[in-house]
């Protein structure tokens, strides 16, 4: 593996990318092949009421940090409310989920380490599944694991 180079983001920079849900975006801030599959880090913008699958990753840790607003995580059987400030880790292969049960927007910093994991959410802006068959192959590729409905 080569080293990564150093860089910087700027405010507002990263590559966009909308959701089906009307006010939910994403910004990619650092993707996998950029730092050397270290890393993968976006900022999102989750409206009242938007949820998570409960799923696992089998080869990433993932990391929440909330920027303004509101989220319940549950992770394994704990379940956490948070506001602005607040870091929530979800170890690989435990299962997690989240929903914003705020009254506002939430902004939330995910990252995930090493960066495998993000690659599915990196592929989202080229490739959004569309049907249950397309969706299986998608997580699977990318060693999501859907382990049911979300519990919030």
């Amino acid at each position: 593996m080569n080293a990564a180079k150093g860089f910087v983001i700027p405010a507002g920079g990263g590559k966009q990318i909308d959701s089906p849900t009307p006010g939910r975006s994403f910004y990619l801030k650092l993707l996998g092949h950029e730092t050397n599959e270290s890393i993968m880090m976006f900022e999102e913008t989750l409206p009242p009421g938007t949820t998570s699958l409960h799923h696992l990753h089998h080869d990433s840790d993932e990391v929440a940090w909330i920027i303004a607003g509101e989220l319940t995580f549950k992770i394994g059987d704990e379940v956490t409310v948070g506001g602005p400030g607040t870091c929530a880790f979800m170890p690989r292969s435990i299962p997690h989920a989240w929903k914003n049960t705020g009254s506002e927007p939430a902004r939330a910093l995910f990252l995930y380490t090493p960066a495998a994991a993000g690659s599915l959410i990196e592929e989202l802006g080229e490739n959004r599944p569309t049907n249950d068959d397309e969706r299986a192959e998608f997580f699977a590729r990318h060693r999501w694991e859907v382990v049911g409905a979300n519990p919030l």
